[in-house]
């Protein structure tokens, strides 16, 4: 969301001061291009796991845009624990696949894709996303080999689906097992400052469906919008170059 100001500008809150000082107090200390860029602009990331298979899959390296969403304490290494808030603070949109911490456990980075902002109301029913009690837009594609999708043996399929959110925003899903144990959940009314996450492989990832691990992620928890994947090595560490590229 982009803010459009008038000749005066709004005045930081005292969140977003602290947030500056830090950055004024960084820039001697990180004055080099490889630095900068990694804390004020991409952060690399790999991923371990297939929650968010099939947009990403264990093996692809990927940029988190740092910029994206605003800087607050969990945009820079070692950030001091006194900063709260956000500089230059923008929400995430429908369909952005976002690198985050939880408030549970600060040393572990997430990444799910945004089907949730403040004042939503979310619910999975017989596998389908339903968003503000309007069943989310899909239609069926062609099943496709698992692979490590599902956990299954050698030739396992799995089912797919091409969601597209109101704002247009278009993915692929899987979905290993109908009515499996989080296809049908209790309507989920998301707070403010927070937002809901999924993982693209819904009958296997650890997501704001279930609350005792991850529940409502607070806006300030965000790190950056996943942009593209600049690297990919299978299991025998070879390239993957189909791989590269934008991340939808």
């Amino acid at each position: 969301m982009t803010i459009v100001e008038d000749t005066i500008r709004p005045r930081a809150k005292s969140g977003e001061w602290k947030a500056i000082v830090i950055l004024i107090l960084l820039v001697p200390v990180l004055w080099s291009p490889p630095l900068l860029f990694r804390v004020f602009l991409y952060q690399p990331f790999n991923i371990p796991s297939g929650s968010m298979m099939p947009t990403l899959i264990v093996g692809d390296y990927i940029f988190a845009a740092k910029y994206a969403y605003g800087y607050g304490r969990y945009s820079f290494p070692f950030a001091p624990s006194f900063i709260s808030g956000r500089f230059r603070a923008a929400d995430p949109a429908y369909g952005d696949v976002v690198v985050f911490t939880t408030p549970r456990d600060t040393t572990v980075d997430y990444v799910k894709r945004v089907v949730g902002l403040p004042g939503d109301r979310i619910q999975m029913r017989q596998g389908q996303l339903v968003l503000n009690d309007k069943p989310v837009a899909r239609v069926a594609l062609k099943d496709a080999a698992a692979g490590s999708a599902c956990g299954g043996e050698a030739g396992t399929r799995v089912k797919r689906w091409r969601e597209t959110m109101p704002n247009g925003a278009s993915y692929i899903t899987y979905d290993c097992v109908d009515n499996g144990f989080a296809d049908n959940t209790e309507v989920f009314t998301v707070p403010p400052g927070h937002f809901f996450g999924l993982g693209d492989n819904r009958d296997n990832s650890a997501d704001s469906r279930f609350k005792s691990s991850m529940g409502f992620i607070p806006m300030d928890n965000l790190i950056g919008k996943v942009t593209r994947i600049f690297w990919s090595l299978d299991s025998r560490g070879e390239l993957r170059p189909e791989r590269l590229g934008k991340v939808r």
